[in-house]
């Protein structure tokens, strides 16, 4: 019985040692806060990724599939500042937008903003039914050109935001629907893999040192990276969902 309560005691008084924390999306995003993590000291939150939905952002229910993340770089007092540090759908929505008998091109590119991040980036568009492969060439030549127009003229911040709301995807669709009728166009993966030296004073108005750490990819699946910048491409492991596999299943 006392062991018991000695253990009861030992744990609330863990608790009771821990601060919490709020945790804001970065400037561009609004400082908008995304909810209260606990910690001993505020240097643990450090380097921590919390993760929210595009709606937690923007209010906006259409915007619930797309799940966000944040890094944690700064601490300033009880509020924890953030970097962007990738977005995905969930795959919920993305098994949803497979059909039998239509085409799914995807296209994994890295590239580099104009104020020096580096992000990876996975783009799919859906065709209404299947399409040949010079097609698939040419749709994904497209998202070639337009991701690297944008990357070599938008910031990181002016990049995420016209990612994550549609505008590059919705670029890319207006121009590959002369070459094949299109259901979706979406960029459905992102994640920063690399920051400029002075990622702190570009990201980060009241100073700090921000945290960015290299991305673990995921070994489901091998798919051809493109460097928008050098045209060259390498065999990378990412996950893609297989169009053959959900149909078998529906």
């Amino acid at each position: 019985m006392s062991s018991k309560s000695s253990k009861a005691k030992h744990i609330r008084d863990k608790w009771r040692s821990k601060s919490w924390y709020n945790v804001v999306a970065p400037s561009f995003f609004g400082n908008i806060d995304l909810g209260a993590v606990p910690a001993e000291t505020a240097d643990q939150l450090i380097g921590r990724v919390v993760e929210a939905t595009l709606y937690d952002i923007t209010g906006d229910f259409s915007h619930h599939y797309l799940k966000m993340f944040f890094q944690i770089s700064v601490m300033d007092g009880k509020t924890a500042r953030t970097l962007f540090k990738g977005h995905e759908y969930s795959r919920d929505y993305l098994r949803s937008l497979v059909r039998r008998r239509t085409t799914k091109v995807d296209g994994l590119f890295n590239l580099i903003t104009r104020d020096g991040f580096k992000l990876r980036i996975a783009v799919s568009a859906l065709t209404l039914s299947r399409i040949k492969t010079s097609q698939e060439k040419i749709i994904r030549n497209i998202m070639i050109k337009i991701i690297k127009a944008k990357a070599a003229t938008l910031t990181m911040d002016q990049f995420v935001q016209e990612m994550v709301l549609g505008k590059i995807a919705s670029d890319i669709y207006n121009e590959s629907k002369q070459v094949a009728p299109l259901r979706h166009v979406g960029i459905r993966k992102s994640k920063l893999i690399g920051a400029p030296a002075n990622a702190s004073e570009i990201a980060l108005a009241d100073g700090g040192v921000a945290v960015v750490e290299e991305v673990e990819l995921e070994t489901d699946e091998l798919v051809e990276a493109i460097d928008i910048e050098t045209g060259e491409t390498a065999i990378e492991a990412e996950q893609i969902i297989d169009d053959e596999a959900i149909s078998d299943e529906e």
